[in-house]
């Protein structure tokens, strides 16, 4: 039955061990991250809605100060050293907040710290597993197999929200962190059965030591290209209207309950419905959509629904309607304008596709948010309500619009330019 399924997969001898084992691993590690998010959205509430501007800021702080020595480690030291001693301290760090929240220990200061933690725990946990990956696969069985592994991190994503939103009104909110706990403790056993199927190869891969320099390295490559920074705008705009929508997604459901358990379980909800949404669109849809509407169409298309989900957001600013929006929205993001997003730096040099890139997503991206934050945070201040907010979003998701368009437009002359240059001289000008 294994050579089979071995068959059916299209996997070489040798293959099949190490492919489950990273199959249970990402499956683990989403599914245990997934049981926290809707915990850590119900803890942006119990931190307070107001202090949300905050929280985002220390985010982004605590992000520039971890990122570089994290890189740095992972380029220097051994994958497995590397795997026990970050998802033990983890896991550690779970259990010691599900001690404190048990006991009510300074509750707001908890939960705002609790929210910070998930956000930048997100990000450490996701980009060590391809490291690993990238360590256990060479170049060639990276092209077959690394789509079979990502399918195991969807169906943790299924499974996370959907665990979360059965048992989290019999055990409680607090009492799913040791499940979350568990399932780290998993992944950490799956990634150590990885490195021994595949003999145990723990150096980092060049490409690795690349992205592990200091997130400042690549913002010198952003300000010499006009393009890279089409690309800063574009996820600027894209971080500060995921930044508004949240914090009025925070301000609607603290509105609408009163009961912790049944907020967790609405965001739980909306998680699974967002990763089903999501799987189904990359599975029969992502690919035909850029194929057929063309990169541009593509990198545009979501930001003019977004803009008309804050239209209709203003009209009704309910629950209902920030429930359809959110989940529209997160699945096409996923789905489409990541995927084409991604695009956008196949027609940049090596040196720019990691050190600009690493800049992009992390200081770009968290810094939109926190500045985000606090725009928000200002217009409320002068009386703006809910709907006057969601309306001022309308005419930042217009030019969002049209940032695509424009990107995906320059994509396409950077293509078609870089044919008429050597490998060794790649095309740097023009937006």
């Amino acid at each position: 039955m294994t050579r089979r399924l071995a068959r059916a997969l299209k996997l070489e001898r040798g293959e099949f061990g190490p492919v489950a084992w990273s199959f249970a691993y990402f499956f683990c590690l989403l599914c245990g991250y997934y049981i926290l998010r809707p915990l850590r959205d119900e803890m942006g509430i119990q931190g307070g809605v107001d202090a949300l501007a905050w929280v985002f800021s220390a985010t982004f702080l605590l992000m520039l100060a971890v990122v570089p020595a994290f890189g740095w480690a992972v380029a220097r030291f051994s994958r497995r050293g590397v795997v026990i001693a970050s998802y033990g301290f983890f896991v550690v760090n779970l259990l010691v907040f599900f001690l404190l929240l048990r006991a009510e220990v300074a509750p707001t200061w908890v939960a705002r710290a609790f929210f910070v933690w998930v956000s930048v725990f997100n990000l450490f946990v996701i980009s060590l597993f391809w490291s690993v990956m990238n360590d256990m696969f060479d170049q060639a069985q990276a092209l077959r197999l690394f789509g079979l592994i990502a399918a195991g991190g969807s169906l943790g994503a299924i499974a996370g929200p959907g665990l979360t939103t059965l048992l989290v009104e019999y055990l409680g909110p607090v009492n799913l962190l040791p499940l979350s706990a568990a399932l780290l403790i998993a992944a950490v056993v799956c990634a150590l059965q990885v490195m021994q199927c595949t003999g145990g190869r723990s150096g980092a891969p060049p490409a690795a030591r690349v992205r592990s320099e200091s997130v400042w390295a690549g913002a010198t490559h952003v300000a010499r290209s006009p393009y890279l920074l089409g690309i800063c705008v574009f996820i600027v705009f894209y971080s500060a209207l995921s930044t508004f929508l949240y914090f009025e997604q925070a301000r609607i459901v603290e509105n609408a309950f009163d009961d912790s358990a049944q907020r967790t379980q609405v965001f739980a909800a909306m998680d699974l419905a967002t990763n089903s949404l999501t799987l189904a669109l990359q599975f029969f849809a992502t690919a035909r959509l850029v194929a057929w509407l063309g990169l541009p169409i593509a990198l545009a298309m979501i930001p003019v629904a977004v803009a008309a989900g804050f239209g209709a957001l203003g009209v009704a600013p309910t629950l209902a309607v920030l429930v359809v929006f959110q989940v529209a929205r997160r699945a096409g993001n996923y789905a489409i304008t990541k995927p084409a997003r991604e695009m956008l730096f196949s027609v940049v040099s090596s040196e720019d596709k990691y050190k600009a890139k690493n800049f992009i997503d992390t200081v770009v991206y968290r810094g939109g948010d926190a500045a985000s934050g606090w725009l928000f945070t200002g217009l409320s201040a002068v009386g703006l309500g809910l709907s006057a907010l969601a309306f001022a979003a309308v005419p930042l998701a217009t030019l969002w619009a049209l940032c695509g368009l424009m990107l995906g437009r320059a994509r396409r002359a950077r293509e078609q330019a870089n044919h008429e240059h050597t490998p060794n001289q790649p095309h740097r000008g023009g937006l």
